[in-house]
């Protein structure tokens, strides 16, 4: 079996492509490594952004800015 991380589909690759290639899906694996690290240090929020219809009341003035 084969234990290759990158295959070659068409043409043929140096090894400076191979080594650029792989520096950049590095960089983006790092990139979404510290993303989900920094979403995880923010505090999350207990309640939801918006209002819920049925909590509101049922009546809303006719120049009201929310309708």
């Amino acid at each position: 079996m084969n234990d290759t991380l990158v295959r070659v589909e068409k043409g043929t690759a140096d090894a400076e492509e191979l080594a650029a290639v792989t520096a950049v899906l590095l960089a983006r694996a790092a990139a979404d490594n510290n993303a989900a690290a920094a979403a995880a240090a923010r505090p999350r929020r207990t309640t939801a952004p918006w209002r819920r219809l049925e909590r509101t009341p049922g009546f809303r003035a006719p120049h009201s800015w929310q309708g």
